[in-house]
């Protein structure tokens, strides 16, 4: 007889846990985009909507079902090189690839004018302002990294399931701030200039590099795994970030265009173009 029935009953549970509830909150997002698509499409079919948006949604989508399911979900709370996967996926592929796909400009128009324009004034307060400061954007996204790899923080998060979502939610959120502040192609409350837009994706790739190479070398991580994962991990960091962040440089390239602004000192577009919905 099985001297522990209800343990692997409990661990069973949480493992489905784990693979259903992300499955059914990605398809619930694709289902929400897809139903704003058809809506807006259906309200100015003229205008419609650029397929490249929504394809880059369903990719962002996807690269999170990669990172949260198995077989690199299991993987990541028993080897840091499958950890250090999903943080790259999570916090840094998908970010990008969800804020190409313009998901704010895309609720804007297709919700009634009234609620649209609530909507954006509420982007002008200063608390969102505040939040998409490139500074802090790359406080909570890069430089958060040395608090989680250089304290028992890291421990703390993926020692306990609930701190381990906790940690994936926090990767997302920070990634896609940072993606939408340096190259996001949703309007945003005084977006700063090309060049300094480029100075704060300096940094962090000098950050994500100052980071893994301190991992690999051992000097003071506080990461409790073998060394020739932490060392994998390292490199996975170092190398897959310096892809990541060539996407983001390529994007900010591709969604920059001429801009003015208004009197109280909010970046407006010169141009507003069909290809650029």
């Amino acid at each position: 007889m099985d001297p522990h029935p209800h343990h692997e009953g409990a661990t069973l549970g949480v493992g489905l846990a784990e693979t259903v509830l992300p499955t059914v909150v990605l398809l619930a997002c694709a289902g929400l985009y897809l139903y704003l698509v058809v809506r807006v499409r259906r309200r100015n079919p003229v205008l419609g909507w650029n397929r490249w948006r929504t394809a880059s949604f369903v990719l962002g989508l996807l690269l999170l079902a990669v990172a949260l399911l198995p077989p690199l979900a299991p993987l990541a709370h028993t080897d840091f090189r499958g950890h250090m996967t999903q943080h790259l996926l999570i916090g840094m592929y998908a970010p990008l690839a969800l804020v190409l796909a313009a998901p704010f400009t895309l609720l804007l128009r297709a919700l009634p004018a009234s609620r649209a324009r609530r909507l954006t004034a509420l982007l002008h307060t200063a608390p969102v302002r505040v939040l998409t400061h490139p500074a802090v954007a790359f406080l909570l996204s890069t430089a958060s990294l040395a608090a989680l790899y250089f304290t028992p923080l890291y421990h703390l998060a993926t020692g306990d399931p609930v701190g381990h979502w906790l940690l994936h939610t926090h990767f997302l959120l920070s990634g896609s701030l940072f993606a939408y502040v340096i190259a996001g192609p949703d309007p945003a409350p005084r977006r700063p200039g090309v060049r300094t837009r480029l100075v704060y994706l300096g940094l962090a790739i000098a950050t994500h590099a100052v980071i893994s190479q301190l991992m690999y070398g051992g000097f003071w991580v506080d990461i409790h795994a073998p060394i020739p994962q932490v060392q994998g991990g390292a490199q996975l960091m170092y190398y897959g970030g310096d892809i990541a962040e060539l996407l983001l440089v390529a994007a900010l390239v591709a969604t920059w265009r001429p801009e003015r602004r208004d009197r109280s000192g909010d970046t407006i577009p010169l141009v507003t173009t069909p290809a650029s919905t």
